[in-house]
């Protein structure tokens, strides 16, 4: 099954990339241009993968186009050039849902056995554990349109979605003895309760305080800023810029200039 998947990929990936997409990737994805020849084309051909496996569909009566899927599909990619083959191209992922602008969700907040409060929250986007990012077309436009802020919406929903699937801060929440810890357990959650005391102390920091919100949110915005920010990042928390490094097996402080 996974031969065939992967051979399938291999086929989709090596296809010609239509000018239409690039002229896309050129135009609202800038941090296409920033990457070297040899990534860029790589992108291509996971651009080619994304579009054919995942399911896109417009919310709010949005009308689905090649520009969205295309600019969608770039960002997600962008955190997969590190791979070395496509066995793993997310997997668990099986539909991106897109709105024209933020959104409105009810939402339920448990205080007690007794007590729950129901009322409407806004949102950008999210990613849930059972297959679907969500975006808000509004949103990808402008994260995408600078490199170096440290906010990219697509790059911090798709960050959750690996989460998910790699359960990549499922060890940081254990309470284990340090001589336990792998390395990435044991460097992220310092940094995590680190980060954390900043923010107790409003202390400003590179990092988006709304990582202060869980491990989960805190994997999130460091990847925004390992993306984005990854010279800043590296000068800060070398230890942590490492050890995304290794992670996504990418090195953006390399080609990506503060």
């Amino acid at each position: 099954m996974f031969g065939f998947k992967t051979w399938r990929r291999k086929r989709w990936a090596g296809q010609s990339f239509p000018e239409s997409w690039q002229a896309v990737l050129l135009r609202n994805v800038p941090y296409v241009s920033h990457l070297p020849a040899e990534l860029q084309e790589k992108l291509q051909g996971l651009v080619q993968v994304f579009l054919h496996e995942k399911h896109f569909e417009g919310c709010a009566g949005l009308e689905m186009t090649d520009e969205i899927r295309v600019t969608i599909a770039a960002q997600a990619s962008i955190l997969l050039l590190g791979i070395e083959d496509l066995t793993y191209f997310y997997n668990d992922l099986r539909s991106v849902l897109v709105y024209p602008e933020p959104y409105v969700v009810k939402i339920k907040n448990r205080h007690s056995s007794f007590f729950v409060q129901e009322g409407f929250q806004q949102r950008r986007g999210e990613a849930w554990e059972r297959g679907h990012v969500v975006l808000a077309w509004d949103e990808v436009r402008k994260g995408a349109s600078d490199i170096h802020d440290g906010e990219n919406l697509v790059f911090h929903e798709f960050a959750h979605q690996l989460d998910y699937e790699y359960g990549a801060t499922d060890q940081i929440e254990q309470d284990h003895d340090e001589s336990h810890y792998l390395s990435w357990a044991r460097v992220v959650g310092g940094e995590y309760q680190k980060f954390l005391h900043a923010i107790e102390q409003n202390q400003q920091t590179l990092i988006d305080a709304y990582g202060a919100t869980s491990p989960a949110e805190f994997f999130a915005v460091i990847t925004e800023a390992f993306f984005e920010k990854p010279v800043e990042l590296r000068h800060k928390h070398p230890e942590l810029y490492r050890q995304l490094q290794e992670f996504y097996r990418q090195d953006p402080a390399s080609y990506l200039s503060a």
